[in-house]
């Protein structure tokens, strides 16, 4: 008998052991303009392989998640929406969603005030242009909120946040008065500690082989399958959707879907579902108040 190691997992429609979200952050070059705000124009070659996500990896995914007949979540820059049409064309073909992730990729706590809302909103209007609606997700850019951004959130109505790591499931997250759904994820489910070498960028790490990958991704998988958990990944099209990276992607869904009982669904059904657990009485998630601290600790507190 498997020891019970989540004790407030959700029950996921049609008695499934797990939820799945590929989730996939289209960045472009918006980490160029962040990073190099008055030398982009001379950053050729960063340019050239982050413009690889939208034109030529996107599609790619798209076509594999396509032959494996599940819809997924693309959490995408407004600069981007506006900037690869065709692209954001292509991913609301398939069925899948658009999320917001900033507009420019500026980091909240990185922000004043009125420049995270000014984003955000921003972000909205770029998403309402393309899907006729308002985002019901977000996924803070570099999962850097603010002490504001909570109730940023909240203000603008949205329903669930994918940004933090704070558990092994769903829960809520909130300003004291109101809260919307937290869909965590976590490092070990980001391709970028996997496969992201950038010097321009300070990343040095050793780049890992698909299949040491595959490794890690199946056993994270297989244990939320066991224990009623969720994955939702934060990949990145420039990294993972590389020839022998799509590969992997292939084999890690033949392997879930082989093991069965897996509900694959985007960000936003997960949402839904969880909010209708909670509204019927069925499920009671545990909620953290945003932000954890108000400033530094008291005056002799001992270190």
């Amino acid at each position: 008998m498997t020891l019970k190691l989540i004790e407030s997992a959700p029950q996921w429609p049609g008695g499934a052991r797990c939820a799945v979200c590929i989730s996939f952050d289209m960045d472009g070059e918006t980490l160029v303009h962040r990073r190099f705000p008055d030398a982009s124009p001379d950053q050729v070659a960063l340019a050239a392989q982050l413009r690889y996500g939208p034109t030529i990896a996107v599609p790619r995914l798209l076509r594999l998640f396509a032959a494996h007949g599940i819809r997924q979540t693309f959490f995408v820059p407004g600069w981007c929406i506006d900037s690869y049409p065709a692209t954001v064309e292509q991913i609301l073909a398939g069925g899948h969603e658009i999320a917001h992730h900033g507009y420019a990729h500026a980091r909240p706590n990185m922000q004043t005030p009125e420049a995270e809302r000014e984003s955000l909103q921003a972000g909205i209007e770029a998403i309402r242009r393309v899907t006729g609606s308002r985002p019901s997700g977000y996924r803070a850019p570099a999962f850097q909120h603010s002490r504001h951004t909570v109730s940023y959130l909240l203000d603008e109505g949205f329903e669930y946040d994918s940004s933090l790591f704070g558990d092994d499931v769903p829960y809520l997250i909130g300003d004291g008065s109101r809260a919307l759904l937290e869909l965590p994820t976590d490092i070990t489910l980001d391709d970028w500690t996997q496969f992201a070498c950038l010097p321009d960028f300070g990343y040095m790490m050793p780049i890992s082989s698909p299949q040491k990958a595959l490794e890690m991704y199946k056993a994270e998988f297989d244990a939320a399958w066991r224990h009623g958990g969720m994955m939702v990944t934060v990949w990145h099209p420039f990294l993972s959707g590389r020839l022998a990276r799509a590969e992997m992607i292939d084999q890690l869904l033949r392997h879930m879907q082989e093991k069965g009982d897996v509900w694959f669904a985007t960000t936003a059904e997960i949402a839904r579902h969880c909010r209708g657990l909670i509204d019927s009485g069925a499920w009671s998630p545990r909620t953290d108040r945003l932000p954890f601290s108000e400033g530094r600790l008291p005056p002799g507190t001992p270190g």
